[in-house]
Order: C-alpha cells, then structure tokens, then sequence
C-alpha cells in the first residue's frame, strides 16, 4: 500500500487548497456580522491545518502517479471534499437553532459539489446568507472541478498532473491535449468557465438581481447547479427577463468549455458551429422547450406567451441537468416531466458542467446502431463511426457501451434499493435517475415544490451515492472495487 502514499500526499495539498473556499462564506459573515464568522474562520483553519499535515507528513512521497492513482485520487476527492464541506455547515446550522444530522449534511454537501441542486433544507429565504453563499459556492467549485483547478494554480501538483485530469474530465474520449502542456489546458478551461461566470453576474445584476442574489446565482447557473437561496426556486423573482437571461447561460454551460477555449484561441465562432456534438445539444434543448411548450398550449391552461416562457426555461433547465424551476411542473400534464427527467440525462456535452451520459455518447451509439443495420443488408460494407470527420476508434465504442450498461444498471440497482426501503416507486426511480444525472429535481416527494428531507438517513445516503457515481461517470468509482484494479 505504500505506492499509495503519494496519493493521499495529494488528496492533502488538495484538502489545503479547498479550505482557502471557506474565505468567501466568512467574508459575507463579516460583512453581513451574523456571528458566525468564528465558525467560518474556524471551519477554514481545521480544513487548512489537516491537509497541511497530512501534505508536510508524506512530503518524501513524491513519485509520479500512474493511471490507477488518478482514478483513486478523484474517487477519494470526491468522497472527502463533501465531508470536509459538511460539517461547518452542520455546526453553522446548529448555531441558529436548526439542526442538520450528518447523513443529511454530507447529502447536502454532495449534491452541492457535483452540481446536482439537490437538497433537504427547508426555509432558504430565512437562513444566513453566509450559508447560502456556501451552498451556492460549492455548486461553482464543482462545475469545472476541484482537480482542474489544482492542475491550474498549483504547478507543484504537477505529478502526475495529467492523470488527475484525465480521471477528472467527463466524456469516452479524453486524450486530446488543448495545449502541450496539461497545467495550460486547465488554466485554459477555468479562464473561459471564470468568464463565463463574470458575463453571467453582470448580466443577472442588470436584469434586476440584487448583487448577493445575482452572486449566488450566477455560481448556481453557469455550473448546471441549480441551488437557489429562495423556496421557490427561480420562481422567486417571476421575471422573464432573468430566465432569459439563465437560459442563455445554461445554454452555454451545456456546451463544451473545451471547444469553446479553441474557438477562442483560433478566433473563430465557426469552430462551434462546425460542431457536431454542440449542435446537437443546442437542438435537443432548444427541441425539449418547444415540445414542453406545445404540451402546455394544447393542456390550455396556460397564456401562450406563459406557457412558451415556462416551457422553454423548465425544459432547458431541467434537461441541461440545472435544476431551477419557475413552476411546479409536476402539475404539468404527466408527459412533461417525464419527458424533461429523460432529457437530462443526453442533453449536455462532455467536457460542460453538466452529467448525465453527455451527447457524444448518444450520437456514437446512433452511428454504432446504424452501422449495424446497414450490415444486416451488406455484411461486407466498410463503414466507419465518425463524428464529423473524425473516426471514433473501437475501444471508444466498446468504452461507450460500457457505461451505458453501468448506467443503466446503476439506475435499476439503487431504485430498487430505494423502493426495498418503502419509497414509492415514482419517487423512488426519480430521486435515483435525478442523482444519477446530477440534475437536482425528481417526481413524485422530491418534485421541484418538495425537497429531499422527506426521505430517510438510508435514502439520503442511497442519493449521495448515486450522484458521486454520476459525477464520476460510474465506472471509475466502481473500479475500485475490483479485485482486478488492485492488482500490480
């Protein structure tokens, strides 16, 4: 287990990094002076002084990391992090009289690291805004990733740097180098996600937002997140105006931050365009609006301007794997729902801060179904998997196949486990297929109008699992368990 040791050096420095997170909520505690500043502070210089320690104790273990390590350093950063997260917000929490158990804590700090939106708070318009700032905060953390920003600002990461990224980054084909070398890629990629990010702020701010709102839910927007510091979600402000303008940029989020760091590097939009995957995800969600919105103008319920408004924002919300809601759309004809919690597990690029199986994955899996049909009628027929004028190799395809067999047993596996534990089976496979997906929302208890607090300490840990699972794409995690993996 000694090789080991450099990972665990690293999961360290990492832990270091992330404490310095915990500035931001403690400056809004100061500003705000809701006495919670000594928790925050308190929170940051544990966070800090353990990692430090367990970094300054294993610092002889420097040997470059192979590709197993890089699986085993983001499966256990992303199974760490949320515990480090979890409890300031426990002790914060209890502080105010409002006490959180663990298992709902960790719940809670999963779902706001792996973007998920999910979420067992009641009363958010009543809490301390430090705390929302911490919820929202960590859904922009970990819409491009911790790892990626490691890679970025620390170079003395550098070990094993593109094993790390590589682990990290969603998508079947990840051995495309932006740049030569791997610490200009990720500065690369969290420069156009910052970007976004500022655009997004501004935006939100003139449209009507008050500062700490349009802060708040810029790092919620432009991370696929979907938290929300009020009850009612984006219904809150009941503005068309600011959907339009989230629309916009979950539209942009859904798409590859990869491509568009080329597109910016080569000056030309036309690279987007030219993009098979992009254009594909734009259709499928700008498509999903459309046909939510026809849904709803053939129910008759609503205005036709309301119900195009509505349709557009809640499909394109929920199938970029967001997660905000303007309306309880479970009140929607039954189709609508169902058909957005199918959307948000295909309709968002690799390489985006979205989940779900990414869209690569769908067009590769159309174009393999089709080469196989057009060999029952011409056995001989040469004709490659391309995505664009690229080739897809086969160990792609088969990669691809993979995951959607892992994928799909995941959802069967943990919706039966939660039925077994007496959920319902609406709420449970849509609690399951939403955590999977990291898209927050489900039907049934957990609809966009109720909240994850209702299912118990097992089903709250079922979820957790779940969305690590689907922030990781499955099979890295579940490597681990293994006998194989193990083995040198």
């Amino acid at each position: 287990m000694t090789d080991l040791l450099p990972v665990l050096r690293l999961l360290g420095a990492l832990i270091t990094l992330f404490s310095l997170a915990f500035l931001l909520p403690a400056g809004v505690s100061w500003v705000q002076g809701d006495g919670l500043l000594g928790f925050w502070l308190g929170a940051a210089g544990a966070t800090f002084g353990a990692g430090a320690w367990l970094w300054a104790g294993l610092h002889a273990y420097r040997s470059e990391l192979r590709a197993r390590h890089g699986v085993i350093l983001v499966s256990a950063t992303w199974l760490v992090l949320p515990l480090v997260a979890c409890l300031p917000l426990m002790m914060v929490l209890h502080a105010i009289g409002r006490e959180l158990d663990f298992s709902y804590a960790y719940f809670e700090a999963v779902s706001g690291l792996t973007t998920s939106g999910a979420t067992v708070l009641q009363g958010l318009d009543s809490l301390p805004l430090s705390i929302n700032v911490w919820r929202t905060f960590l859904q922009w953390i970990g819409g491009m990733g911790i790892l990626v920003l490691a890679v970025a600002v620390l170079p003395m990461f550098g070990m094993g740097g593109s094993q790390m990224f590589r682990a990290e980054v969603a998508g079947p084909i990840k051995d495309n180098r932006l740049t030569p070398r791997i610490t200009q890629t990720a500065k690369g990629l969290w420069g156009i996600y910052v970007s976004l990010s500022v655009a997004c702020f501004l935006a939100y701010w003139a449209g009507g937002m008050t500062p700490m709102d349009a802060l708040m839910h810029m790092f919620t927007t432009v991370s696929l997140g979907g938290l929300s510091s009020h009850d009612s979600s984006f219904g809150y402000f009941d503005s068309p105006l600011l959907e339009g303008i989230a629309i916009v940029f979950m539209l942009a989020g859904s798409g590859s931050f990869a491509l568009y760091f080329v597109a910016l590097r080569k000056r030309s939009l036309r690279i987007c365009w030219r993009d098979i995957e992009l254009r594909a995800t734009m259709l499928a969600l700008l498509g999903g609006g459309a046909i939510v919105s026809l849904v709803l103008l053939a129910q008759g319920e609503h205005a036709p301007l309301d119900a195009v408004r509505h349709g557009f924002f809640n499909a394109i919300s929920i199938g970029s794997t967001t997660g905000f809601a303007s309306q309880d759309f479970l009140l929607w004809p039954a189709f609508a729902p169902l058909f957005m919690l199918m959307l948000s597990g295909v309709a968002t690029s690799a390489g985006s801060a979205g989940c779900g199986i990414k869209m690569v994955r769908v067009l590769i899996l159309l174009k393999q179904a089709r080469r196989e049909m057009t060999r029952l009628a011409h056995p001989r027929a040469v004709q490659p998997v391309t995505l664009g004028a690229t080739v897809v190799e086969h160990r792609d395809i088969f990669a691809v196949l993979a995951f959607m067999l892992v994928y799909g047993g995941t959802i069967v596996v943990l919706g039966m486990a939660m039925v077994l534990s007496g959920l319902d089976p609406v709420t449970a496979f849509s609690s399951v297929i939403a955590s999977v997906n990291c898209m927050g929302p489900g039907l049934g208890q957990v609809g966009p109008a109720g909240h994850y607090g209702v299912l118990t300490d097992f089903q709250v840990w079922v979820c957790s699992v779940a969305m690590v699972l689907g922030r990781l794409e499955m099979l890295s995690l579940i490597a681990l368990l293994t006998p194989s993996f193990w083995r040198h």
